[in-house]
């Protein structure tokens, strides 16, 4: 008995190291991009039904989507970083950044406006509902998930 113990307790704690190396070595915290939106993909084709061919033409173009929305915000995000660490700002600061996230949503509404008008060249209208979806389905889950 205490030879079994001992075998599968060096085992796990040989493996250890192991994981660690297949986990590229992040460290607790570290947000990894490249999987999160591998695994957002793949979520997406799964929920969504995409054929493979569907999910060729498909998944680049959400991608670049994905991309450009992220830009877009990008300096609302770093104006609102900076206000929230500002405890002395002026009412012209607030007033400069709520109007930079207004303009923010006008520009990502256009853009998704925009490549849904891709997107019907390349999905029915179903699939388009389904992935859209899909992607609150993801939110919601990864949320609540956490980086797992």
């Amino acid at each position: 008995m205490n030879k079994i113990f001992f075998v599968t307790f060096a085992t796990v704690l040989l493996m250890i190291p192991f994981c660690t190396f297949a986990q590229g070595g992040r460290q607790k915290g570290v947000f990894d991009r490249d999987a999160f939106i591998a695994k957002r993909n793949a979520f997406i084709v799964s929920e969504a039904g995409l054929t493979n061919e569907e999910a060729a033409a498909f998944i680049p173009v959400v991608n670049e989507l994905q991309k450009k929305m992220f830009d877009i915000g990008r300096e609302y995000r770093q104006m609102a970083k900076s206000l929230k660490h500002n405890a002395d700002a002026s009412d012209a600061e607030y007033t400069k950044t709520i109007e930079a996230g207004l303009n923010v949503e006008l520009k990502q509404a256009q853009l998704q406006r925009e490549y849904y008008e891709k997107f019907k060249k390349i999905l029915s209208p179903k699939k388009i509902y389904l992935y859209k979806r899909a992607e609150l389905k993801f939110a919601r889950e990864f949320m609540r998930n956490g980086n797992k």
